[in-house]
C-alpha cells in the first residue's frame, strides 16, 4: 500500500467502505423501474415474469371481442418488492397497453415519451424543495425493453419512429419476442438487418457508445451491442427435460429452453439487465437522462421555485 509513493506503517481499512455500502444497500434496498413497449400479443407480460421468476407483471390476454381497443395508449404500473440474498429491490413494472395496436399508429409514441418525463419532472421538484425527503422515491423509468415483432423481414416505421424519439430520454433495450417462430438463418439476418436499420437512423440503445468509461467497459459493452437485439423466449411453464426442471415453451418437436443459450438469447439478456449491468442503468438515467432534463428544465425556467412540502408525493415503501 502507498501514498504519494511513500509506503503506509499498517494497515488502515480503508477497503471496508465497499462491505459498509453493501450493508447500507442491504438495509434500504433499492428501486428498479422497467417499462414494456410493444404490441399486444408479443408476450411482454410473460418475459417481464419469467426474467424475475415471479408473476411481477400482469398478464393481458390480448383484446376479447366485447372489449375495445383502447384508443389512445394507456399507461399502468405496477409494483412489487423482491427479496434476494438478503437485497430488496421494489420492482416496478410499467405496461403500456394500446401501443402499436390501432390502424392508425401515428405519434403514438408521445404518452410513453409524456410519462417519463413526467418521472424526471416529479423527482425534480422534490430535488428543490427547501425541506427535501432524506430519500426521494424515484419512479424514474430505467430501462425500456421495446418488443420487435418476429417478422425477419424489417423494422416497421413505428419501431424506428419511437426508439428516435425515445432513445434520448431513456435506456431502450430491443429485443425481438417470440423468436422461437424464426428459424436460426432467419434470426441471424433478422439480427443483421435491425442493427444496420437503427445504425442508418442514427439511433444508440442502451449501452450507448460515448457512456464507454473505459477500453474495459468498451470490450464488454461491445459484445453486448453485437448481439443486440436479443432474440428471445418467455415462458413461466415448468417442464421435464433431461431429468430436470425446466422452463420452456412445448412445440410439436419438442421443448424450447427459455434458459438455454443454444435455444434462444434470453440468459443473455438476463445476464447483461440484472447481473452485469444493472446499476449502471439506474446511474445512465440519473446521470445522463435526467440530467438532460433537469439543465434543460432549469435553464428554461431561469431556476425553479421550491415546491411547498404539502405537495410531496407518496413515500417509497422500501
Amino acid at each position: 500500500i502507498s501514498c504519494r509513493g511513500s509506503a503506509l506503517l499498517g494497515y488502515i481499512g480503508i477497503d471496508t467502505i465497499i462491505e459498509q455500502m453493501r450493508k447500507k444497500t442491504m438495509k434500504t434496498g433499492f428501486d428498479f423501474n422497467i417499462m414494456v413497449v410493444g404490441q399486444s400479443g408479443l408476450g411482454k407480460s410473460t418475459l417481464v415474469n419469467t426474467l424475475f421468476k415471479s408473476q411481477v407483471s400482469r398478464r393481458s390476454t390480448g383484446w376479447s371481442r366485447d372489449e375495445k381497443i383502447p384508443k389512445t395508449v394507456e399507461i399502468k404500473s405496477v409494483s412489487h418488492v423482491i427479496e434476494e440474498g438478503g437485497v430488496k429491490m421494489k420492482l416496478t413494472v410499467i405496461d403500456t397497453p394500446g401501443f402499436g395496436d390501432q390502424i392508425n399508429n401515428e405519434n403514438c409514441w408521445e404518452p410513453i415519451s409524456k410519462y417519463i418525463n413526467e418521472q424526471y419532472e416529479k423527482f425534480l421538484k422534490e430535488e428543490v424543495n427547501i425541506a427535501r425527503k432524506k430519500r426521494i422515491p424515484d419512479t424514474r423509468v430505467h430501462c425500456c425493453l421495446y418488443f420487435i415483432s418476429p417478422t425477419g423481414h424489417t423494422l416497421r416505421q413505428l419501431d424506428t419512429e419511437f426508439m428516435k424519439h425515445l432513445s434520448r430520454v431513456v435506456n431502450i433495450i430491443p429485443i425481438i419476442a417470440k423468436s422461437d417462430t424464426l428459424t436460426l438463418d432467419e434470426k441471424t439476418e433478422f439480427k443483421q438487418r435491425v442493427r444496420k436499420e437503427l445504425e442508418a437512423c442514427g439511433i444508440e440503445c442502451y449501452p450507448q457508445k460515448e457512456f464507454d468509461e473505459d477500453m474495459e467497459d468498451k470490450s464488454d459493452n461491445d459484445k453486448i451491442r453485437e448481439a443486440m437485439p436479443f432474440a428471445v423466449v418467455g415462458s413461466d411453464k415448468e417442464y421435464q427435460a433431461n431429468g430436470k426442471r425446466i422452463l420452456g415453451r412445448k412445440t410439436a418437436w419438442g421443448v424450447v429452453e427459455v434458459e438455454n443459450p443454444n435455444h434462444c438469447e434470453f440468459s443473455l439478456l438476463r445476464d447483461f439487465m440484472i447481473r452485469s449491468h444493472l446499476q449502471d442503468l439506474k446511474e445512465v438515467t440519473h446521470n445522463i437522462h435526467y440530467e438532460t432534463y433537469r439543465a434543460k428544465r432549469l435553464n428554461d425556467n431561469g431556476g425553479l421555485h421550491p415546491i411547498s412540502s404539502g405537495q410531496d408525493t407518496q413515500e417509497s415503501n422500501l
